[in-house]
């Protein structure tokens, strides 16, 4: 009997669980579940929220919903930045040792200009090659103007010898003739491959090496011509004179009228350099 009246119980019973168990709690209303929402979005911003009191457990709010209102404006780094930032992420800037360097601007060269001076005016020629031990030059120029002063010839030289002669020309043989401008040099001779003095048994000559230029004669703006032979010793000579000896030190090697007898007729001027110091002559 007992038995009997156990199953009779069990047959009732399990129904009535099924159907208890199948009732689903009500969703809880719009007017209540606002306020939770925003009590758990202000959470999770970081913001203190007073608690509600609810009979019912709290309805989970959409996870979407939340992070989308805890989104700040500008996402950065992190999770809430990967969900929200901008899919055209800008490229990482390199550190400032990794920043590639400012290369300055070269100076703008000027046509016809050589050694690296706009007042020397010329071209570039290929290496010369001496027919003789010793004679040769590298990187040689041919230079037709000196800041503004005219070459008779085209001198063959390098581009120390070129600079030098520029130095000079701008310092010290224009002041030389003051208000008279010189317009022009008479070169007596440049590169070639000789001995010193023209001799063949001497050693070679720096003209023979590049280093080295005759002057024979001024041409002046207002059309006078002087001559180292003919107006060196003379009232006219004063400025050559002091061009002459404004020379030394510029040049290694200055030689003119009364130094050896080979240079009555020409200033000879080369960037040979001694221990002792300048040639002049």
């Amino acid at each position: 009997m007992r038995f009997v009246s156990f199953l009779v119980v069990f047959c009732f019973a399990v129904p009535a669980f099924a159907e208890f168990s199948s009732v689903r709690p009500m969703p809880r209303p719009v007017s209540e579940a606002v306020p939770v929402i925003a009590a758990q979005v202000a959470v999770a911003q970081g913001a203190a929220v007073s608690p509600t009191r609810s009979i019912r457990p709290p309805r989970r709010p959409d996870m979407a919903v939340i992070l989308a209102q805890a989104a700040p404006r500008n996402p950065g780094k992190g999770l809430l930045g990967w969900l929200f930032g901008s899919k055209k992420a800008s490229a990482p800037q390199p550190s400032p040792e990794q920043a590639p360097k400012s290369v300055p601007k070269s100076a703008p060269s000027v046509k016809g200009s050589v050694c690296q001076d706009p007042a020397i005016r010329g071209v570039s020629i290929p290496d010369i090659k001496g027919a003789q031990r010793g004679c040769g030059v590298k990187n040689p120029v041919r230079v037709s103007e000196i800041d503004g002063v005219r070459l008779s010839v085209a001198a063959t030289m390098d581009c120390d010898t070129a600079r030098a002669l520029r130095t000079w020309v701008t310092q010290k043989l224009q002041p030389a003739f003051g208000g008279a401008r010189v317009t022009e040099l008479q070169v007596a001779a440049h590169y070639a491959c000789r001995g010193r003095n023209n001799k063949k048994s001497a050693r070679t000559s720096e003209h023979g090496r590049g280093k080295a230029i005759d002057i024979s004669g001024f041409t002046l703006a207002d059309g006078r011509n002087l001559s180292i032979l003919k107006h060196y010793k003379g009232g006219q000579g004063k400025a050559i004179r002091a061009a002459h000896k404004g020379a030394c030190g510029i040049f290694g090697t200055t030689l003119g009228p009364g130094s050896d007898g080979y240079h009555e007729n020409h200033l000879h001027f080369d960037t040979a350099r001694y221990r002792g110091g300048p040639y002049c002559k």
